[in-house]
């Protein structure tokens, strides 16, 4: 045993024993010796020994006050995937529903993908089904990525970039969906450290610089709000504290101001004994100090998706100081910091809702909400940027005409208001009304809206909807309609052009149906699961009607046909049998899966470079585009249209550069446009154009188009700019 790993599982087991004193602390020593000697021949990246992991896993857990099931499964969560362990010894050792959860977590990691968006999103899919079985195993899976981040350091920074990336993407906001705020507070830190190391050490040098000022003025301000409180009698906790770096670093970016501009960097939070003196406490703080306008919120009143409840306001101190401040009852505070882990209580072998006055406070409806996802998207990167969607999803709400509630994402529209009520209310708008006057269907909604829905039977979704709807729900719907209207114009295109390639030889669809030659070709030649599947395929020109030609038509017969073709250059004939080959724009740096010298061209909407995870497309007469997996075009578009694409790691390698444009944001002062090319220069990118324009505000944008060799490159430029004094914010531009 290690030093270091008896000091944690010490802690481990005074923490568990601060929420549960009279918890059976001798089955913690035995998992942790059980994990241990399972690890034993196994060292972490660091070079510590691995039982250090599992522990830390488990003292995480602890720390959210969680059942011992729990924390044994931190313990062991590793055991069945990485070492000879069996669920069935588990089991035995350790009981049924441990080892149901260490299996529920090892399930988690154990699949394989061709592609790495498809592997993410599947585990995602995997991880909303193991969340409705049973919470738990998420909040293991949470703690383990926690950890993981912690000892981050140790990894290559490829390894650093790309888990940093899926935790931001995935991780903190399902902490945040469960309401764990502490837990999302620190992965967005962490992310934010080795996504954009530079913001980070400067924003950690400049934070620093103003502590001592910042200390005084927190202590100031906390005496100064008691004694008003005090003034009515309201007996209160206060106190204060500086925003997270990250939370700090997306006020810059959102407002596109540099730091020293951001004046609301301090909270303060005030806690109270109920609900009515939250309410008291607003008003003697709005009587004390001029309240900014909007920015008063009442989650107390209209609760967040996880149930979390504040009163928030922003107020001008003196010296014009913005602060905000947060109202809360004890018992929200609890929920604002353990979220889910508040509202759950173990009993009877399982996890069930705690109640407060004959209610239940379970409010975990979004996981149902990612479920019917799970069963209507097929396609994993639609179904990843669909979760996404509503994980970061802010609140605002809005009413029927009847004044009932609906709770929409920030930024949403009357289309998104109308598929919320009912996908054929959706598919049917044709406009809207809201509080009594019509809108166009891009209007933004503000909470306190009442929206009316205008509908046609003769109405139905446009693919312009896609850029003006904001929720998951309608966005599903939208693409839903359209690819079925697509699929069923190629499955018409498919067969014309199944019986314009048959009628040359003297046959058709339906003779070849009575020899039974069209089954084989569609079940065993080409291994399809419908007819219709071929149609399609024909339809979008993912397969080519001379392989149905070869399989059907003797070769004889072929050739014979193609003899009395000569001369008549036109004939469809001899365009099925004998296509061109075209030059690509590629050079040959896209690998195709199962075609050859097949015209490629790259989305200019998206620019794909060298080291981006990209999917290709077919589109008839235009060979195959290629797109970034996350680009909204690919995860609009009809899967039945995909091809396998990768990067030709020879080509790519040999000095190939692609052209992708940047947009930096920065103060308008001078020497900065030179500091910022002198920038991009030193890191070996040739900068082909240049165009910069001040703001009103004292600001500049500027737009540099540059030749990188891959991602890598660019994100190796996009850090040193964004560590450069001036420089507010750097992002690759996507038309």
């Amino acid at each position: 045993m290690s030093a270091e790993s008896l000091k944690v599982l010490a802690k481990l087991k005074t923490t568990v024993r601060s929420y549960f004193p009279d918890a059976p602390l001798e089955i913690i020593d035995r998992a942790f010796a059980f994990s241990e000697k399972a690890h034993e021949k196994q060292k972490r990246s660091s070079g510590d020994p691995y039982i250090i992991h599992p522990t830390e896993v488990a003292l995480s857990l602890a720390e959210m006050n969680l059942d011992i099931a729990t924390i044994i499964t931190g313990l062991l969560h590793d055991t069945v995937e990485d070492t000879g362990v069996t669920l069935e010894e588990i089991q035995v050792n350790f009981g049924k529903d441990v080892a149901e959860l260490v299996d529920g977590v090892t399930k988690l990691s154990k699949i394989t993908f061709r592609t790495t968006e498809e592997k993410q999103a599947e585990n995602f899919r995997k991880m909303i089904i193991a969340m409705a079985k049973d919470i738990r195993v998420i909040l293991v899976k949470l703690a383990d990525r926690l950890n993981n981040m912690r000892t981050l350091k140790y990894l290559a920074p490829e390894k650093q970039q790309r888990i940093a990336q899926e935790t931001l993407d995935i991780y903190a906001p399902i902490a945040n969906r469960l309401g764990i705020g502490w837990l999302k507070i620190e992965l967005e830190d962490l992310c934010l450290r080795y996504l954009h190391p530079d913001v980070y050490t400067k924003l950690g040098e400049l934070v620093a610089k103003k502590k001592a000022v910042r200390d005084k003025f927190i202590e100031s301000f906390t005496e100064l709000l008691k004694e008003r409180l005090e003034e009515y009698e309201i007996k209160a906790q206060i106190s204060g504290r500086a925003k997270h770096f990250f939370s700090i670093y997306k006020k810059m970016d959102r407002r596109k101001v540099d730091f020293d501009q951001i004046h609301d960097l301090i909270a303060f939070r005030i806690v109270v004994d109920n609900i009515t003196e939250c309410y008291k406490s607003l008003g003697v703080i709005h009587a004390a100090f001029k309240p900014v306008p909007g920015r008063f919120k009442d989650y107390i009143a209209m609760p967040k998706a996880n149930s979390y409840q504040s009163l928030h306001t922003t107020v001008i101190a003196e010296g014009g100081d913005r602060i905000e401040i947060q109202i809360r009852t004890q018992e929200m505070n609890s929920v604002a910091d353990s979220g889910i882990a508040a509202h759950w209580k173990y009993k009877e072998g399982r996890f069930v809702a705690k109640t407060t006055g004959g209610k239940s406070n379970e409010n975990v409806e979004w996981v149902n909400r990612l479920l019917e996802w799970n069963k209507d998207l097929s396609d994993p990167a639609e179904f990843l940027e669909t979760v996404k969607i509503d994980l970061f999803a802010e609140d605002v709400f809005v009413f029927t005409p009847k004044g009932e509630v609906k709770e929409l994402p920030y930024g949403a529209t009357p289309l998104d208001f109308a598929y919320c009520v009912h996908t054929n209310v959706g598919n049917m708008c044709v406009g809207a009304k809201v509080n009594g006057k019509i809108v166009p269907l891009k209007y933004r909604l503000k909470s306190g809206d009442t929206i009316e829905v205008i509908t046609n039977p003769q109405g139905q979704p446009s693919k312009d909807w896609l850029k003006i709807v904001k929720t998951s729900r309608a966005k599903a719907k939208i693409r839903a309609v359209i690819k079925q209207q697509e699929r069923d114009r190629a499955l018409q295109i498919g067969k014309d052009l199944l019986e314009k390639a048959l009628k040359p030889f003297g046959l058709s669809q339906s003779k070849i149906e009575k020899s039974g030659d069209f089954d084989r070709l569609w079940k065993d030649h080409l291994s399809l699961r419908s007819p219709d599947e071929l149609f399609i395929g024909l339809g979008y020109g993912r397969i080519y009607p001379e392989r149905a030609i070869e399989f059907i038509v003797p070769k004889d017969a072929q050739e014979k046909k193609l003899e009395l073709a000569k001369g008549a250059d036109e004939t469809f004939l001899k365009k099925v049998l004998n296509a061109a080959k075209r030059k690509t724009e590629s050079k040959n740096a896209i690998l195709v899966a199962d075609l050859d010298d097949i015209l490629i061209r790259f989305g200019r909407c998206c620019s794909p470079l060298p080291g981006d995870s990209i999917v290709g497309f077919i589109t008839r007469g235009r060979g195959v585009t290629v797109h970034t997996s996350t680009c909204t075009k690919a995860i609009d578009s009809d899967q039945a249209r995909r091809v396998d694409v990768q990067w030709n790691r020879g080509t790519v390698s040999t000095g190939l550069r692609r052209q992708v444009r940047i947009r930096i944001l920065c103060l308008d002062q001078p020497g900065l446009l030179a500091v910022m090319s002198q920038t991009i220069s030193a890191c070996s990118v040739n900068i082909s154009s240049a165009n910069i324009r001040t703001t009103k505000d004292k600001k500049a944008i500027a737009v540099f188009d540059v030749e990188v060799a891959d991602i890598q490159q660019l994100t190796k430029v996009t850090s040193a700019l964004e560590g450069k004094k001036g420089v507010i914010s750097v992002e690759r531009v996507k038309s």
